[in-house]
């Protein structure tokens, strides 16, 4: 792949300014809140990479609002394979089809890190770099989420963060996304749902990774 040009505030601002006209208004809000909260979330585990993450948060629902039908489609498009529990949770299709949307359409944010980061937004994966855990916690905690989940989760991620060493930041991420994972299994489990198998190993890889450091 040939490297790609440096992610600048004018490429942000002329993407933010494309998206608005292209989904919704109560989505481009809360795309515009899981910027803004990628953002705070980035000076305290990225620093250096805080552009980058906000591209991430601008592009990750751009597939957000496909019927069904839409969705089949784009992944018969990109060869993107399709399982039974796919089918039955529709909803997890924009990560994956947003990744071959981007690489069509927004070429200049087709960053591999941006790519997937969004890809496992959703479901989660058992290999997530800190990037994607950040894009992961910044959709469920944003600010313009009134779910009493997301407002639990808000509340226990920043009320300590600000008096915990780096270390233990890292470590307070990881107890944050694991209860994020179990608040989303035990939702799916009362509505009768089936749950993404990607779900499960995010969980599962999380508590290991928790108890390697808390042997």
């Amino acid at each position: 792949m040939e490297s790609l040009p440096c992610i600048t505030e004018k490429a942000l601002d002329s993407l933010r300014k494309t998206l608005s006209g292209r989904i919704k208004e109560h989505r481009f809000l809360h795309t515009l809140g899981v910027e803004k909260e990628i953002v705070k979330l980035g000076k305290i585990y990225l620093p250096q990479d805080i552009l980058r993450l906000r591209a991430a948060a601008l592009l990750h629902d751009v597939t957000k609002e496909y019927t069904t039908q839409e969705q089949l489609e784009l992944c018969r498009r990109y060869h993107l394979p399709v399982t039974e529990v796919d089918r039955l949770s529709p909803k997890i299709f924009h990560a994956r089809t947003a990744v071959g949307v981007i690489q069509d359409e927004f070429s200049a944010f087709a960053d591999p890190v941006i790519l997937d980061a969004i890809a496992k937004h959703t479901t989660g994966a058992r290999e997530m770099s800190l990037f994607a855990k950040l894009l992961y916690l910044a959709d469920y905690i944003e600010e313009t989420r009134t779910f009493d989940d997301c407002v639990m989760l808000r509340q226990a991620f920043w009320e300590p963060i600000f008096a915990l060493s780096q270390e233990e930041r890292l470590a307070h991420l990881n107890r944050v996304l694991l209860r994020s994972f179990d608040m989303t299994i035990v939702s799916l489990l009362k509505e009768g749902c089936v749950i993404a198998p990607a779900t499960i190993d995010s969980r599962n890889a999380l508590i290991e990774e928790i108890n390697k450091h808390n042997p």
